[in-house]
């Protein structure tokens, strides 16, 4: 008999962009995720933090003040984009754990990503988000909040000899 308890693709895929999210340097938003082919195969992951080269240690994490984090964080959608290196990513699915900005939004577009599966539409009211809604409607990129059926899954390092 097979075990019952497994968790769904859209779990999975999510959890790998919560995983990715541990990455990221930020102090205030940890933001993860992943690409994933009509295939179910993962094309790429990222996270929100400074770009290649570009020391954490001397950038700002600040969010407000005269120096912020803001002009130069790429955001895990964009890296996810990124990191693939080029690779088709028409017809994929993008997991992510905050909706995608603006600008992560275009970038999503323009990559061929179909569909955006989101956790949290923290700032689903502001100016900007409701902008990446209206594209990404326009463009017909669906876009669905994951209610996952469980809150968390629990990951250890215990050899299996151990256990």
């Amino acid at each position: 008999m097979k075990r019952e308890d497994y968790i769904s693709w859209d779990e999975y895929f999510m959890g790998i962009a919560m995983l990715a999210a541990k990455r990221s340097k930020d102090p205030n938003t940890q933001v993860g995720a992943c690409i994933v082919s009509p295939e179910n195969i993962i094309i790429s992951t990222g996270y929100n933090g400074m770009p290649k080269g570009c020391s954490d240690d001397e950038y700002p994490w600040e969010r407000e003040g005269s120096e912020t984090k803001y002009p130069y964080v790429v955001h895990a959608e964009l890296n996810a984009i990124l990191n693939a290196n080029g690779r088709n990513l028409q017809g994929s699915r993008l997991y992510v754990a905050l909706f995608p900005c603006n600008e992560c939004a275009k970038a999503i577009i323009q990559s061929g990503v179909k569909e955006v599966i989101y956790l949290s539409d923290k700032y689903c009211d502001t100016m900007l988000n409701l902008a990446s809604k209206r594209m990404l409607q326009s463009a017909g990129v669906k876009f669905t909040r994951l209610t996952p059926a469980r809150q968390s899954i629990v990951l250890d390092f215990v050899p299996e000899e151990e256990k």
